[in-house]
Parts: structure tokens; sequence; C-alpha cells
């Protein structure tokens, strides 16, 4: 498995909404994320919106998001969070995540 860290920037005056937001994630998202090996998926958000993702998957980065790209949930679902995020450039916010670099991990 590989350990996939990522950031984004929430807008601040949209925090508490995109908290609520994800506290009911589709069942259909959860559904396609695990089908696209998309496991141990975690989101931390920092006050001032600075998002870090977590997640294991058995493939790739890209291989991973393009498994998503197949998923018409996806889309619906990019769509509803876009007004959440700062700095998009009219792309998705999947299409905007950071890749962070792992440096170190305890076994």
């Amino acid at each position: 498995m590989k350990r996939i860290g990522i950031v984004l920037k929430v807008r601040k005056e949209k925090i508490e909404e995109y908290k609520k937001a994800h506290e009911k994630v589709w069942p259909e998202m959860k559904e396609a994320l695990s089908r696209t090996g998309w496991h141990n998926y975690s989101l931390f958000l920092r006050d001032d919106g600075l998002l870090f993702g977590y997640f294991e998957t058995p493939v790739d980065f890209a291989t991973a998001l393009k498994g998503m790209e197949k998923e018409s949930i996806n889309e619906k679902w990019q769509a509803a969070m876009a007004p959440y995020f700062e700095a998009l450039g009219g792309r998705r916010a999947d299409e905007s995540m950071l890749e962070l670099e792992e440096v170190f991990h305890i076994d």
C-alpha cells in the first residue's frame, strides 16, 4: 500500500459549511472511493482553511485519481465541493490536489 498525503485550501468563510458537508458524504461517493483504491481516507482541517488529506492505495496517486475520474458520482461531488476551495483556477478540487512527499513513516 502506498500512503498519499495531499493539501488544498478551503475558503475561510466556508470552513463550517465544508465541515457540515462532510458529516454526510454521499454513500455512492464513499463506494466509488473504496472501489477505486482510496482506503483509510481522512481529511484534517486547520482553522485557516489548510486541508490535509491522507489515504492508502495499492496504486500511485495519478492512477487513483484516474480511477475516480471514471466514476459519474465524482463529477457531481466535485461540482458540489468547488465553492468551498480557494485558487482552483477553473479546475476541480481533485485536479488541484497537491501531493506531498512522504519523508518518514514509522513501522
